[in-house]
Formats: C-alpha cells, sequence, structure tokens
C-alpha cells in the first residue's frame, strides 16, 4: 500500500513534456526546447575551478550542518550590497542542496496540519505537492493577465483566516517573469503573517529591480540558490535566510535528513558570490537572455499569442494562448507531436493558469527563432 501523502502528489506536468520529448529525440525527431527552466549556459569557468581546487585540497567531508562558514557571510555579504539588508548574520543563513530541499525544511518547521499557505494562481507548480505533503492547505489568490500577473493585496487580505500561517511570494515569478510591485510587497508584509519569499530568480531582471521581502519585514523566511542566475542547476546548491528562532529547529531538519551541502558544491557557490569575473559572466548571460525575452515577445504576438504586459525578470514568457485551445494540456502535446516543440501548458501552475502556456527563453537565441518557426508554421496549417 503506496502512502496517501505520496500518492496525492500530482505530477510535474513539464517534466511529462520534457520526458516525452526526450523520448522522440531517442527516436531519432530533432525537438526544440522551450519548456525546461534551465540555463543553456556552461557554469563560468571560476566556479568549476573552485570545485575542482577544493577536490583536489581534499575538501571532501561533511561541513558543518548549516554550511561552510565563509559560504554563510558571503550570502550576508550579498544581500547587505544588492538590497540594503545589513542586520542578518551568519548564523540565521542555512545552506541546502538546493532550494527544494530548503522549502520542505522550511514548511515543516512551520506548517501544522490543517494551516494554510497562501499562493498566487498560477504558481510555481510544486508548491502545493509541498504543502499538501505536509497536511498543510493551499489557499490560491487567482491573479490577473492585466495585473502582470501580481497579488492584489486586498484579495489576500479577503482571503486571510486564524488558519492562514504564511503568504508565498516569488518575485520574479515562475511561470510569469513578472515582478512584484514593491508597494504591493510593503502592503504584503504587513499583514502579520509569515512571509515566504522565494527569491531563486533574482539577478535575472531586465528591467526595474528585484527587491528582496527582508527589505520590508524580519518575519519572513526567504529562499535563494545558485541554479538560475549561476548556470549551476546540477550542483544542487541553494540557502534559507532565516529569524533567529527558527535556527535550531531547521538544524535539527537538515541534521537528520541531509547532514550537510555537497562540500564542494559549496566552494564552488563562495566563488560565485566573490569572484569578480564571475560577475562579468552573469552579466553577459543577462543581456543574452534580455535579447531573447525580447525577441521571443515580439515573435509570440506576431503569431497571435496574447501577452498583455511583457515579463521583465526570470526566463519565461507565460502567453495567452486562448486564441488557440481552451485545453492547455492537450495544446501542448500537440505541439510537441506536431511541430517538435516543447512548451508547458498553463494547467500545470494552477487552475488560473489554464488558456496560457509558459515557454523559456533559457535557450539560444538559434533554437527559440526555429522552435517559434515551427509553432506558426504549424499553426498556420491547423487553422
Amino acid at each position: 500500500m503506496i502512502c496517501r501523502r505520496v500518492e496525492d502528489i500530482k505530477s510535474f506536468i513539464v517534466m511529462d513534456v520534457l520526458e516525452r520529448a526526450q523520448e522522440m529525440e531517442r527516436a531519432g525527431e530533432s525537438i526544440i526546447h522551450l519548456e525546461v527552466g534551465e540555463p543553456d549556459f556552461n557554469t563560468p569557468e571560476a566556479i568549476k575551478r573552485a570545485a575542482v581546487d577544493a577536490l583536489e585540497r581534499g575538501e571532501t567531508h561533511y561541513t558543518h550542518s548549516l554550511g561552510t562558514p565563509q559560504l554563510r557571510e558571503a550570502v550576508c555579504n550579498h544581500y547587505a550590497a544588492t538590497y540594503g539588508v545589513r542586520h542578518i548574520e551568519p548564523e540565521q543563513v542555512l545552506i541546502t542542496s538546493g532550494t527544494s530541499p530548503a522549502f520542505l525544511v522550511a514548511l515543516s518547521t512551520i506548517l501544522n496540519c490543517g494551516e494554510e499557505v497562501i499562493l498566487s494562481d498560477p504558481h510555481y507548480a510544486c508548491y502545493p505537492n509541498f504543502i499538501r505533503f505536509l497536511e498543510g492547505v493551499p489557499k490560491t489568490i487567482p491573479v490577473y493577465e492585466e495585473d502582470a500577473f501580481q497579488y492584489r493585496p486586498e484579495a489576500i487580505r479577503m482571503a486571510l483566516s486564524a488558519n492562514t500561517k504564511a503568504i508565498l511570494v516569488n518575485s520574479p515569478a515562475n511561470p510569469t517573469g513578472n515582478l512584484l510591485e514593491p508597494q504591493r510587497m510593503r502592503e504584503i508584509a504587513d499583514m502579520g503573517k509569515w512571509i515566504l519569499s522565494d527569491e531563486i530568480y533574482h539577478g535575472l531582471v531586465y528591467e526595474g529591480h528585484a527587491h528582496s521581502m527582508l527589505e520590508y519585514t524580519d518575519r519572513c523566511i526567504v529562499f535563494n540558490g545558485f541554479s538560475k542566475l549561476y548556470a549551476m542547476t546540477g550542483w544542487r546548491l541553494g540557502y534559507l535566510i532565516v529569524p533567529r528562532e527558527m535556527i535550531r529547529p531547521m538544524q535539527k531538519m537538515l541534521q537528520n535528513f541531509f547532514i550537510s551541502a555537497n562540500s564542494m558544491a559549496q566552494a564552488a557557490g563562495y566563488t560565485a558570490l566573490t569572484d569578480p569575473s564571475v560577475q562579468v559572466d552573469v552579466r553577459m548571460m543577462c543581456e543574452r537572455y534580455n535579447k531573447r525575452r525580447q525577441f521571443m515577445i515580439q515573435r509570440l504576438r506576431e503569431i497571435g499569442f496574447g501577452i498583455t504586459v511583457e515579463p521583465t525578470g526570470a526566463f519565461y514568457v507565460f502567453a495567452n494562448a486562448r486564441r488557440f485551445t481552451q485545453d492547455s494540456y492537450s495544446f501542448a502535446f500537440e505541439i510537441l507531436e506536431k511541430a517538435k516543440v516543447g512548451i508547458t501548458p498553463g494547467i500545470d501552475f494552477g487552475l488560473n493558469g489554464e488558456g496560457y502556456v509558459r515557454f523559456s527563453y533559457a535557450n539560444s537565441l538559434e533554437n527559440i527563432a526555429e522552435g517559434l518557426n515551427r509553432i506558426d508554421a504549424y499553426l498556420k496549417s491547423r487553422s
């Protein structure tokens, strides 16, 4: 008998699309991948060298369960320099094996059975699964294309209850690529609930500025990591920034379930945050992402997809596909089978995502152009 908590986990549909695309590739098909949110760039050389150096120095053992002191201090310095947040101490930084374990640790620490976490709809597909697995209740707040898919604070206030434990904020957001305005962040921070701030796409901003929730409240748990900005998805390195009263409870979870994050990956993460040459590489990657973003938005509009407010962060365009379909799941697999392009159905991100599809521009400009040309040609033949 399979545990009910596991049986209730919904599939991550983008992975279903990716895995079908990989089957087609093994059968000899040429597939353009616009479905997955994974940087196509290699990890910067200085970061890779740091890991090799750590290996050669024999740094192959457990680290402190919270992470190496130098990496935790580097995170504090990064938040001070980037956001003016200078009150965070290294003890409040917990290094994890990616941000997914960080979510499991944080939610396990604060969430009791039946307590609610407020999410936007659409939202990152895995959030509700974390919450339900821990016997919590995801409570969704619809967000809308004309608002750039931003929370309306008044809608959150109406949804608050005695069972509301936390409000989850993701800015820049997956799947929409949009940023939450500072005034809205401030209003949400003042609602008296725990704020869970997913900041994994910080640094990938092309217009305006991303703000950390730590600028507005200390009643906040921040999730961040190295996968997106530094093209380090396979390194599995993330971190939490938490209030002091959370340190020891979360540390006990890390000790019991994860021991410590990878020692060589932590050495690489320290270099990512401190080596000036890495910042040059990051700027180059961001410049290329921005060119892809601008091209993709224009081309999608030419094809007939709707984009009311242009996304300015992460590497996604969440496009209105209602001209072509009312069933984004079937549409995504149709595009994969007929046009040989992987895209993600909006329904993967919540009921309010139906009628939309997500395109990732974490691929080369040449592949993006080819993929969109294939979709354009197929949709014209289809109509």
